[in-house]
């Protein structure tokens, strides 16, 4: 499962698009990946999971080559797969959305559109994922929307003295980030003298990935506890859904 998870992520597939895929919730995806072994999923699961990546075996992960078709086929199949895709509700379900909120969304779209379709490189793609994962993380880490307005007020599309957010912690940022940018765009530091830096992000990320480990071990050990509880030995295609049910029944439980 290690293999799938990382493939997953050099796909750049999220979570949310994932589970909607496969049709279930985002913290019963959580409970799969968790799972070592996918002959343990609901049949039904890890056969759309095979079909989506179009292999006939979990083996045939190590062998996959991710380039550009590959990832464009994945996004096309993953598209036709969710009953509502997120661009036909983007373009065709602004309900709900006042005027400015509707162009926004519109103005956004098709820019998006527009970049994708005149430039099919590699770093074009690349660009707006980062794009992607940037927005599904700003509601956790409010410094994203600090470096959105740095942004807008640095290319002059807004006044550098207007603070949306939090207006302390958002000047302190901007006054950093200006002073880091500076520093670079003058090259007043070079890579080697830059390494010891790059070593402690290195480190900073290495750091969150063993959290993001601690937490798939977790859930193997709540995993175990509900097979425990309901005594059984394993997870297989008759109890599936009765054991998974008692691993999110056990979760709530620490809540």
């Amino acid at each position: 499962m290690k293999e799938l998870n990382s493939l997953l992520a050099e796909l750049g597939i999220s979570k949310v698009r994932l589970a909607k895929y496969l049709g279930v919730s985002r913290q019963m995806l959580y409970n799969y990946l968790g799972i070592e072994d996918l002959n343990n999923w609901p049949k039904e699961k890890s056969a759309k999971l095979l079909s989506l990546l179009n292999i006939k075996d979990v083996d045939d992960i190590k062998n996959i080559k991710v380039n550009g078709d590959y990832i464009i086929d994945i996004e096309k199949r993953l598209n036709n797969g969710v009953k509502d895709p997120v661009n036909k509700d983007a373009l065709t379900d602004l309900k709900g959305f006042n005027k400015k909120e509707q162009e926004l969304l519109s103005d956004i779209i098709r820019i998006l559109k527009e970049k994708l379709s005149d430039d099919k490189t590699k770093d074009t793609y690349n660009t707006y994922l980062y794009l992607y994962h940037f927005i599904q993380s700003m509601e956790s880490n409010e410094e994203l929307k600090f470096v959105l307005a740095y942004m807008s007020k640095s290319l002059g599309f807004t006044d550098p003295m207007e603070f949306n957010f939090n207006k302390d912690k958002q000047f302190v940022f901007e006054s950093i980030m200006f002073s880091a940018m500076t520093l670079y765009n003058n090259g007043g530091s070079s890579k080697n003298r830059l390494g010891e830096s790059h070593k402690r992000f290195e480190q900073y990320i290495e750091q969150k990935n063993e959290e993001k480990l601690s937490r798939t071990q977790e859930l193997n050990t709540v995993k175990i506890q509900a097979l425990k509880e309901l005594g059984y030995s394993e997870i297989n295609e008759d109890n599936a859904k009765e054991v998974f049910e008692k691993i999110a029944e056990i979760q709530s439980r620490k809540v």
